[in-house]
């Protein structure tokens, strides 16, 4: 299904903002939030694992029903390592672009990886 990403800062992922290696930190930015009835079409519930995909990447991510009024197309990724694996580098102006970006979501078996694997794929 067709999507747009649009990404900011929890309160949850700022209680950890020193501890980003930690389980949960992990807890707190490998999710993507989704419109309940988005979730029923695409066929996942709380706790699945979606594929993102995007022209610049792609990332597997939990899936959780949306905490507030998410419009029907468009998923919430915290700010962090895995919303930085689909974003473009930058948008023209020297900063990235953290909202409006188109994607597409599949539901999968793969796993999520965790931030250290991140990391490598980032520093090799």
């Amino acid at each position: 299904m067709e999507f747009t990403i649009v990404t900011g800062r929890t309160m949850e992922q700022g209680m950890f903002i020193d501890e980003k290696t930690s389980e949960d930190y992990f807890k707190a930015v490998s999710y993507c939030e989704m419109n309940e009835e988005d979730m029923k079409e695409l066929g996942v519930e709380e706790g699945d694992r979606v594929k993102v995909i995007t022209d610049y990447g792609s990332v597997v991510l939990f899936v959780k029903k949306a905490m507030f009024d998410l419009p029907r197309g468009v998923i919430f990724v915290p700010l962090g390592p895995y919303a930085n694996k689909v974003l473009p580098a930058e948008s023209g102006t020297g900063t990235p672009l953290f909202k409006n970006v188109k994607c597409r979501v599949e539901k999968t078996d793969e796993d999520v990886p965790m931030i250290d694997e991140l990391i490598k794929e980032v520093i090799s």
